[in-house]
């Protein structure tokens, strides 16, 4: 079986998550960022090239709260099902342009919303263990924007 890592953007504002989804390339169905690893790549590296590359982010990733899922990919007449591996990414940097953005439309939506953007059982998964998880993924990414923050003033 063939192994990927994929981002599952966020940002946070409150106690409120939004996610940030691409269009597939073939059928235009939301997605979150997710590719093959390359050769001497970490799942860090892997992660965050992929949300650059499919959606024009950049941000933090956090290694502690990873999520598989078995993803099915049309492969002719049958599926092949591929194990992915998300990771978080709190995002704070958005391109107005990027490697894919011809090919793809990005749209944020809110945690809560989430699961009206997808039919796919996969999708619907990688969304559900986020909202189980939630609460530690709020709390660390609070104190990396108050770090962000800090490290910002230091800087002017």
């Amino acid at each position: 079986m063939e192994h990927r890592v994929g981002a599952i953007p966020f940002d946070i504002r409150n106690e409120q998550i939004a996610l940030l989804f691409v269009t597939s390339q073939r059928r235009g169905r939301w997605i979150l960022p997710k590719g093959l690893i390359q050769s001497g790549e970490s799942h860090k590296q892997c992660c965050k090239r992929e949300a650059f590359e499919e959606a024009g982010v950049s941000g933090e990733f956090f290694r502690d709260y990873p999520i598989t899922v078995g993803v099915g990919k049309a492969t002719g007449k049958s599926v092949q099902y591929i194990a992915v591996t998300y990771y978080p990414l709190l995002v704070n940097q958005q391109a107005k342009k990027w490697p894919e953005d011809k090919n793809r439309q990005r749209h944020w939506a809110l945690l809560e919303n989430a699961m009206r953007l997808t039919d796919r059982e996969d999708m619907r998964q990688v969304i559900c263990q986020f909202e189980n998880i939630k609460r530690w993924v709020i709390e660390r990414a609070k104190r990396k924007k108050v770090q962000q923050t800090t490290q910002q003033k230091q800087e002017q």
